[in-house]
């Protein structure tokens, strides 16, 4: 058995779920510390859903650090009946890896940290210096986990030039994709005020349901903007509307209706929120309206970071990736906001959240050699 498999066989038997980490972190800084990192623990959130940080650093001789940054907490596993195997006990079947955080993205981890491990062994006094930056609240809230670690570094000044998130991004085979930035999310919670009525007078009163629908329409057919190279335009959505007492002969008071955006980086959420409250108040509606910024968009174009990815692709699994910036948010929005280079990259991501999560066998030992090759690839002075 590879090094890289038996780790990620020993975070999977891990039961973290957000936003516990079930003693992961301590289980990598525990082999950073032997290749002399630096590690500490930032604990954040209230006593019942506390939060645990892992902050680990080795500096190198030149000026120059590239951070691998991860969550180490899972989604629920849902119906464990439906599992072939336990979800946290670690299974083999038909070339695959089975187990929840398998894809994602506990893999990506045990894969960063033995490149790290290989890396120095080679190299032990690389230009390069390197972090490593995981969290258990990347499927919760994310309030308390990478957010709370980026605003600590950057009240100390602490100097970020290269991010890789080990998210799950490859689609069909290894290597085919990697993220080179996200789209905005823009979340908006719409009440929209009525009078209350019997159904049989509607005269004596006011149907928030069918005084809503008209500027529903109009913002689910407006073009909010026409994306860019990197960004598809900006997409409205709604997800949930309720409304009514449940009987059948009363017309309701409100109506709540949320809706989320997600905007590409030509426009930004304040523009948003402006272009929503005109078609409201055109509308001559009765509203109150609660924003929420889930994150702002981010974009790193090719570079040095993105080229030494794509060449990493090349040397190991001899194909051309694809950039992309589709997909939902991932705890890169935070992490750009103190690093000018952040891009994503992990194992096929089909199984993701799913009963029977997986990854291929196969993958796990080129996933190893490809970080291994992006650290090789930047280290210089």
């Amino acid at each position: 058995m590879s090094r890289t498999l038996h780790l990620a066989e020993q975070l999977i038997a891990q039961r973290s779920v957000t936003p516990e980490d079930g003693h992961c972190q301590a289980l990598i800084a525990q082999r950073l510390q032997a290749q002399g990192f630096t590690c500490e623990t930032i604990a954040s959130g209230p006593a019942d859903f506390r939060v645990t940080n892992l902050w680990a650093k080795r500096p190198g001789t030149g000026a120059r650090t590239l951070v691998f940054a991860g969550h180490t907490d899972v989604v629920p596993t849902g119906p464990l009946e439906q599992w072939t195997s336990d979800p946290f006990v670690p299974s083999h079947r038909d070339g695959k890896l089975y187990g929840r955080g398998a894809a994602d993205m506990k893999t990506s981890i045990a894969a960063f940290t033995v490149a790290v491990e290989e890396f120095l062994a080679a190299r032990p006094q690389p230009a390069l210096g390197i972090a490593l930056l995981l969290t258990s609240d990347e499927e919760g809230p994310s309030v308390d986990g990478t957010v709370v670690v980026c605003e600590k570094l950057r009240e100390r000044g602490e100097q970020l030039d290269f991010c890789i998130v080990g998210e799950p991004t490859s689609v069909e085979r290894l290597g085919d994709m990697i993220k080179n930035g996200r789209r905005g999310s823009l979340t908006g919670k719409l009440t929209v005020k009525g009078i209350q009525a019997h159904i049989a007078y509607p005269q004596l009163g006011k149907n928030p349901i069918h005084m809503v629908l008209p500027a529903l329409h109009e913002l689910a057919t407006t073009e909010w903007d026409r994306g860019n190279d990197f960004f598809p335009p900006t997409s409205f959505q709604v997800s949930n509307i309720h409304g009514g007492t449940g009987a059948g002969n009363i017309i309701p008071n409100s109506v709540v209706v949320d809706f989320n955006f997600r905007f590409a980086s030509v426009s930004t959420a304040q523009e948003l929120q402006q272009r929503v409250h005109a078609v409201l108040d055109r509308h001559q509606l009765d509203y109150e309206l609660a924003w929420t910024v889930g994150g702002q968009p981010f974009l790193t174009t090719p570079g040095e970071l993105v080229g030494a990815v794509q060449a990493a692709i090349r040397d190991v699994a001899g194909i051309e990736t694809e950039l992309s910036t589709t997909g939902g948010t991932s705890d890169g929005r935070f992490i750009s906001r103190i690093c000018p280079q952040v891009i994503e990259f992990g194992p096929i991501n089909a199984s993701i959240h799913k009963i029977d999560e997986h990854v291929r066998v196969a993958d796990i030992e080129p996933l190893k050699d490809i970080y291994r090759r992006v650290l090789e690839h930047l280290d210089r002075p």
